[in-house]
């Protein structure tokens, strides 16, 4: 049994961790047990030889059971099946620091903990075994929540300046009834300050009800709006409620406003003016009574200039106006959002991915983000079709924003990349380039040969014949 010597450090373990003489494996170390931090060293079979009291309390599993089992069998960890921090730390000769995943206790409770790991070695330089060293992030991740939700107001996430500032007006906003308009960039979450307001507000019991103006054409759209009674067109056999009746005693919506013809610009006023509207076909105007939200990404003072919008409904829906910074202005909110989003789609898909690496974080902080919130989540959903667990690397990135010269950019307004079509593309190009070679293609991709192995068969992709795995033992 190996036992490793005064050498290793609970955080970053030295490029070089030599073990004491064998045969003291039986025995408690007094200064690994003293480590706060949990401390294992493995042989060349992967078997446990070292197991100190911080690593029995993390896990639940005292030293006598884990004594002699492979480390796979005790930690079942998520990146045990095939990214396992040891394997790394041999196979590039390198030590593998603070890497973050998640380990299955004695009870069965999922562990958070971030790991670094080295390769332990004789007192003649001859490879022993490994070292490995383990912090439990549970009550950090816990602080790290807690932070995130005192930051996070009606599922609008933000702390910057100007954020704050529109938060602060939104419960004076809501208590009245006034028409209001939210103006600001594509992709800022004009809809969430809409459901916010309609949230804080007296109507908040009744529906709030959201119509896309600019997604329909004008017959259509009007139809939407006001509703139609039975026989008002070929193919009405029967009444339908508009948009104004099914908000009633609540919040309507009128997402891109600014796409409105004149023509129903007009109707849309008089509605607006007497709270009734008839329904296409009908002969009785209709009472409705909703507070009215609108939103447009367009500038409508121009349009008011350019008479394209009609000026006395701009004044009769921008009551109060708010004013949406681009997500460029607000650089403090993108580590909160993308917590909140690696959150989210952690839960969407059942991963386990922990967070992003200080290089993908760069290029994240360096990007302006045209597209901004709607942008920066279809980045990470990018990078959960490569990565299901540990962190987010550059490779995980779209190419756009590594800027590598090999890939053509990609615009970041596209359909999402989780797309199954894109996926299969992407691993189709991956195995032709390494000519069917699946551990090279994995390392394209940046994923595990297994989990490589398994989206081919899920994609019912042709199996390779090359499989690039070499001989398990790594010991010379």
């Amino acid at each position: 049994m190996i036992v490793a010597n005064v050498e290793i450090m609970p955080s970053r373990p030295s490029k070089t961790v030599r073990a004491a003489p064998a045969g003291q494996g039986n025995c408690r170390d007094p200064v690994l047990d003293s480590i706060n931090e949990g401390v294992f060293t493995v042989d060349g079979d992967w078997r446990i030889t070292t197991f100190n009291r911080a690593a029995e309390k993390i896990t639940g599993i005292s030293r006598e059971e884990a004594i002699g089992q492979r480390c796979s069998e005790v930690f079942r960890a998520t990146i045990c099946e095939g990214s396992c921090a040891l394997k790394q730390a041999i196979a590039t000769q390198k030590p593998v620091v603070n890497t973050t995943v998640t380990i299955i206790d004695a009870r069965g409770r999922r562990i958070p903990i971030k790991v670094s790991a080295a390769i332990l070695r004789g007192e003649d330089g001859k490879a022993l075994g490994g070292v490995e060293t383990f912090q439990d992030l549970r009550q950090m991740e816990e602080l790290r929540k807690q932070l995130l939700d005192k930051q996070k107001y009606m599922d609008i996430v933000g702390k910057s300046a100007p954020l704050q500032r529109l938060l602060q007006l939104l419960p004076a906003v809501a208590e009245s009834d006034a028409p209001v308009l939210i103006q600001g960039p594509s992709g800022t979450g004009k809809e969430l300050f809409a459901k916010a307001i309609h949230q804080l507000s007296p109507r908040k019991d009744g529906p709030f009800v959201a119509v896309n103006c600019g997604a329909l054409p004008d017959t259509l759209l009007e139809s939407e709006l006001f509703g139609y009674v039975a026989g008002a067109f070929t193919g009405a056999n029967k009444d339908k409620p508009g948009r104004f009746a099914l908000a009633h005693q609540g919040t309507l919506f009128l997402d891109e406003i600014g796409d409105i013809s004149p023509a129903l610009q007009v109707r849309l006023l008089r509605v607006l003016q007497e709270m009734t509207f008839e329904p296409l076909g009908a002969v009785k105007s209709i009472h409705t009574n909703v507070r009215i939200i609108s939103a447009t990404h367009r500038n409508l003072t121009d349009l008011v200039q350019q008479g394209t919008f009609r000026e006395d409904l701009y004044y009769r829906i921008r009551v109060v106006g708010l004013d949406i910074p681009p997500l460029v202005n607000r650089r403090e909110d993108i580590p909160l959002l993308m917590d909140h989003f690696i959150d989210t789609l952690n839960r969407l898909h059942g991963f386990e991915v922990a967070g992003i690496s200080p290089e993908a974080y760069a290029l994240l902080l360096e990007h302006d983000f045209p597209g901004n919130i709607r942008e920066l989540r279809n980045v990470l959903e990018h990078a959960f079709v490569l990565c299901h667990q540990g962190l987010i690397r550059p490779e995980h990135l779209p190419a756009y924003l590594r800027r590598d010269p090999a890939l053509p950019p990609s615009p970041p307004h596209r359909t999402s990349l989780h797309l199954p079509s894109s996926e299969r593309e992407m691993i189709q190009a991956a195995l032709q380039k390494h000519t069917g070679n699946r551990a090279l293609a994995a390392r394209e991709l940046g994923i595990d040969p297994s989990t490589l192995y398994r989206k081919i068969k899920r994609l019912k992709l042709p199996l390779p014949e090359r499989d690039g795995r070499g001989k398990r033992s790594w010991l010379p």
